[in-house]
């Protein structure tokens, strides 16, 4: 899992199994930023349309910003800050560029430590790239 800035840039990185649910790691993710200061908003999927992640984040300052699930009864957004769900496209940007790697593609590693920190390297990369 990973969060972006708005330039598509890695600001956290994390990695865990395929068995948890991806709002279950919003929290573990923004804990292994990079920054010191923590995001104002977030942008996720229908998949991070919940009430109990809306709540935590909320309480540490941090907006979440996702279209309701057709299964919501209660629609807590209106469509005004739905308006930057369309930049979504600048965090699918920095996964194509984690992509061009092909030790991430493929994990070779057996350690999660050293997958992560092949990624981590990966980061430090398209960061450099950049600046």
């Amino acid at each position: 899992m990973a969060v972006a800035d708005r330039g598509g840039l890695p600001v956290a990185v994390c990695i865990a199994s395929a068995s948890p649910h991806e709002v279950t790691l919003v929290e573990k993710t923004l804990s292994e930023r990079f920054l010191q200061e923590l995001p104002e908003r977030l942008i996720g999927d229908r998949a991070y349309d919940s009430d109990g992640l809306d709540v935590k984040l909320a309480e540490r300052g941090i907006e979440m910003i996702a279209p309701p699930s057709p299964t919501r009864k209660r629609i807590t957004q209106d469509g005004r800050p739905l308006r930057r769900y369309r930049r979504r496209w600048r965090v699918e940007r920095l996964f194509a560029w984690l992509g061009n790697f092909r030790r991430l593609v493929t994990r070779y590693e057996r350690r999660a430590e050293n997958f992560l920190g092949f990624v981590h390297l990966g980061c430090i990369c398209i960061l450099l790239r950049q600046f």
